[in-house]
């Protein structure tokens, strides 16, 4: 999957410039500040994918260094540091699904540096590692069939894309209004409903569960009619991310219209609204497109699999945080 499209030669020069890559082959060009990893290939084409950098407090290697190794299907080893941090971690993790490597690994000159794939998609473009280069299982894929033992790789703290920089650091949502802010954020489930004044008996027999709620129906997004970013474009034309997106939106409407205070609802819409800028922001990272080449085939169809992906999962985020405010408790963002 191609996250990002193909740059043209004289842009793709550009970028490798900027970088300060000059090789005759394949070079690779990590931006701390894009989050992105520059693949450029023998013909000057570049290609771009998101990768997840170290977290805040783990350092991050700059500078120049080359791929020493290509491992398929590798076993985890964690570091003396990270089982001191974390005794409870393994000695090694087999390949397989719970391996965080993922299928893929490069290993770079650094030490305990790598990129790699991840066992946890939604890590990429944040700042989550503990200081190699996560990215999506079908992106190392591609950069590992393009990248050779030898193949150079800078890593650079300034942007290479030209566009806006990720920040840094996250900032901290909006405080709940407190009509809505209440009981700590450790509770998930909704709280169970007290009984009626009245003798319980043990031979009472509780009463049946009620059926489940039937889905909402899908509302459409009322933005559609006007908005232009590629990714917001793709997903209000193509009818298959247009319901997905509309059945996260019908299951907020129908938890509002069932708030009767209005200052409860006001503050639970406004919570529901951040939720998804954030979630629009996560998919920019994830599935970003290069402006004016979402026309290009293979740059569409790996995007519609990103948001595709990303919206059913939102379905679940949506659920979880309305039980959370059906709980009167806030759920922190995910990191």
């Amino acid at each position: 999957m191609v996250l990002g499209g193909r740059i043209a030669p004289a842009a793709a020069q550009t970028t490798a410039e900027r970088a300060g890559i000059a090789a005759a082959g394949p070079s690779i060009a990590i931006s701390l500040a894009d989050r992105r990893l520059y693949l450029t290939g023998a013909d000057g084409s570049t290609r771009s994918f998101p990768v997840a950098i170290g977290r805040p407090g783990v350092p991050i290697p700059v500078g120049d260094s080359t791929i020493q190794r290509k491992r398929r299907d590798p076993t985890w080893r964690p570091t003396a540091n990270q089982r001191r941090e974390k005794p409870s971690l393994p000695r090694a993790v087999p390949p397989g699904p719970n391996n965080p490597l993922g299928k893929f690994a490069l290993d770079l000159g650094w030490p305990a540096i790598a990129i790699h794939g991840t066992n946890e998609p939604d890590s990429v473009g944040r700042r989550a590692s503990g200081g190699c280069f996560r990215m999506l299982p079908a992106d190392i894929e591609t950069v590992f069939a393009a990248a050779e033992v030898g193949t150079p790789v800078r890593v650079v703290r300034d942007s290479l894309g030209g566009g806006t920089p990720m920040p840094m650091a996250i900032q901290p949502a909006r405080p709940l209004p407190v009509a809505v802010k209440a009981a700590p954020a450790a509770t998930r489930q909704p709280p169970k409903p007290l009984p009626t004044p009245a003798v319980v008996t043990a031979s009472r027999v509780s009463p049946p569960e009620p059926p489940p709620e039937p889905p909402p129906q899908p509302v459409a997004d009322p933005r559609c009619a006007t908005v232009t970013a590629p990714l917001r474009r793709m997903i209000c034309d193509v009818p298959e991310l247009a319901l997905l997106d509309g059945r996260a939106r019908g299951t907020q409407e129908r938890f509002l219209a069932g708030i009767a205070d209005p200052a409860a609802r006001a503050a639970a819409a406004y919570d529901l609204i951040q939720e998804e800028r954030r979630f629009h922001e996560r998919i920019a990272a994830l599935c970003w497109i290069r402006s004016g080449t979402e026309g290009d085939p293979d740059v569409a169809a790996s995007a519609r699999s990103c948001l595709t992906t990303a919206l059913d999962r939102r379905l679940d985020d949506v659920a979880e945080r309305i039980a959370a405010l059906r709980g009167g408790a806030r759920l922190a963002g995910r990191p």
